[in-house]
């Protein structure tokens, strides 16, 4: 059982790294699951404080990443056309990678200046705006993926420093 849940904990990692790039999945909550998965095995004792502080993190980092964006488009003079643009351009990003990895840079850059034209900025300040929501996702999505990383070298130590209790069969 204690093999099952450790694959599953390290899918939920995995998916949590994913989702750090991908706005339809909270990434560092779901990278939490995975360590809460990891310490439900019976190999690892229970460790109640480090549990409540990655969650506190996780939580913390989940609602930044509403705000950081919000604050990088009002600071730079976009709108909320602006920051949905620049969510739709990530999506054509990802299920239409004509661009490859410079497309997750560029899109939503161009979804933003777009969402901006769209409502009827002049391209002076649609331009401005889209530069400061795409500062924000990019500031969100880099937060998010480095505590997603972190919580996978979180796992890799815990199953590393319990190894023999997990795996026993290559211990004997």
């Amino acid at each position: 059982m204690d093999i099952a849940l450790l694959i599953i904990g390290f899918v939920l990692i995995l998916t949590g790294i994913i989702g750090s790039f991908l706005p339809v999945l909270p990434g560092p909550p779901i990278s939490w699951l995975g360590l809460l998965v990891l310490y439900l095995t019976k190999a690892i004792p229970n460790d109640w404080v480090f549990l409540g502080i990655t969650l506190a993190v996780a939580l913390i980092v989940f609602a930044l990443d509403y705000i950081i964006p919000a604050i990088g488009t009002k600071k730079f003079g976009g709108t909320k056309a602006g920051m949905i643009g620049t969510t739709i351009g990530l999506l054509v990003a990802v299920f239409f990678p004509v661009l490859g990895v410079f497309g997750i840079v560029v899109w939503p850059f161009v979804g933003a200046l777009v969402g901006e034209l769209l409502n009827k900025a002049d391209q002076k300040t649609a331009l401005k705006a889209a530069f400061g929501s795409f500062i924000g996702f990019l500031t969100g999505t880099f937060l998010k993926f480095i505590v997603a990383i972190v919580y996978l070298g979180l796992f890799v130590s815990k199953v590393w420093e319990y190894s023999e209790a997990l795996f026993p069969f290559f211990y004997n």
